[in-house]
């Protein structure tokens, strides 16, 4: 593709992690009880907590699916009706290379690639936090090993190319907070949380509560980019009760299960940040939804519509405008982008790749083609200003 003259920003790439990604900086006693290898049937896989997971097939990344092999499948393209598992049989595996494990070698890809910048999150840590929640204790330990791992490894601002954004948890609201701290210490740009209830007792809650304002302050007032990041959101758990599955496994999706667990989460959790005034109390506060796609958002401002006729009183301003003051989106291929820009402004629409995952771009910068019609200038805002502004600390903010 020819130069377009200006820096290109992906908000969407990914990493393979390595097998100490959890262990390298976890004590020994708390690993344990933890995270454990565990061979079974001469295969190597992730026991969380004592439990065996199946939500990464291969969890080691020796092999893993060729970039972009699932794009006409998630396009909903599959006259033949073949499983994931028979898309992949047909050759879209293939040994890991190493730009999809090691930082030196991405940034040599991207070169190829023509990326000026991205942020990388993190694959086989989507795991975690649905699987470890009922012990806090383990889960922010975890965690905290992992970012140390993330940020040794890819580090949190790379040369201002490769912005590596560290999981964090609300779990336990004290840890979430020193998390937050240890990463804003090493110059992090970017962080993401589950899209999803904070888990807690009595209860589980919305993660917009006032409860949870010391944590949300100090990310607005450091001017931090929040990305609400796909990941395993519980909601398996939910669809269970329907369909009688077990846990959440991505690459052996039921009918059933594809309706509720992509959507849902992000709905869900902006609908609650939104009605519980998060960003009223936060006005500096900056959030991303990244791999959602942006078929949820349609419904969500229908629905906020409808309900501030209903209930002008429950809200200080239309919630739509909330939400497109807020809210970043990156939309999925085949997606109405053009309405997207004209109802939440063009400011908040990025361009994601969701490199090297399967159903990702190969190519990542071949994602401009979704954006025919559009003008240069709002091209130009979409694949290179809209993140950069957003990786930026605005005036005033406090590091």
């Amino acid at each position: 593709m020819a130069d377009l003259g200006y820096p290109i920003y992906d908000a969407d790439n990914h990493l393979y992690e390595q097998e100490d990604c959890f262990t390298r900086h976890l004590d020994k006693d708390v690993a344990r009880e933890a995270v454990a290898w565990v061979e079974v049937k001469g295969r190597k896989k992730l026991a969380v907590c004592g439990t065996l997971t199946n939500y990464i097939p291969n969890p080691t990344f020796e092999v893993v699916a060729s970039p972009g092999c699932l794009v006409p499948w998630h396009r909903g393209e599959n006259p033949e009706g073949k499983s994931i598992k028979e898309l992949f049989s047909a050759g879209a595996l293939e040994p890991c290379r190493p730009e999809f494990k090691h930082r030196d070698a991405r940034l040599k890809v991207m070169d190829e690639q023509g990326l000026h910048a991205t942020l990388i999150f993190g694959t086989l840590v989507n795991a975690i936090e649905h699987r470890m929640q009922h012990r806090p204790d383990l889960l922010h330990d975890t965690l905290h090993a992992y970012n140390r791992w993330m940020e040794e490894e890819w580090g949190f601002h790379h040369q201002e190319r490769i912005f590596a954004a560290p999981m964090l948890s609300l779990v336990d609201l004290e840890r979430g907070c020193t998390e937050l701290e240890w990463c804003l210490e090493r110059g992090v740009r970017v962080i993401c949380l589950r899209p999803a209830p904070v888990h807690g007792h009595p209860s589980s809650r919305s993660p917009g509560r006032p409860e949870f304002d010391p944590f949300w302050a100090r990310a607005a007032e450091a001017g931090l980019l929040v990305v609400l990041h796909v990941t395993d959101s519980g909601y398996g758990d939910y669809a269970s009760h329907w369909d009688a599955g077990s846990e959440l496994t991505p690459f052996a999706p039921s009918p059933f299960r594809q309706m509720i667990v992509r959507e849902r989460p992000i709905y869900d959790t902006l609908a609650n940040l939104i009605c519980d005034g998060l960003f009223q109390r936060h006005p500096r506060l900056r959030v991303a939804s990244v791999e959602n796609g942006m078929e949820w958002v349609r419904p969500l401002l229908r629905k906020f519509d409808k309900i501030h006729r209903q209930m002008p009183n429950a809200f200080p301003e239309p919630p739509i405008e909330t939400f497109s003051r807020h809210v970043s989106v990156v939309p999925e291929y085949g997606e109405d982008m053009r309405w997207l820009a004209n109802t939440i402004g063009v400011e908040r629409v990025l361009f994601g790749s969701d490199f090297p995952h399967a159903e990702g771009y190969a190519a990542p910068v071949e994602w401009i083609e979704e954006l025919e019609g559009f003008s240069a200038d709002e091209t130009r805002k979409i694949m290179s200003a809209n993140l950069e502004a957003l990786l930026r600390p605005p005036a005033g903010a406090q590091l």
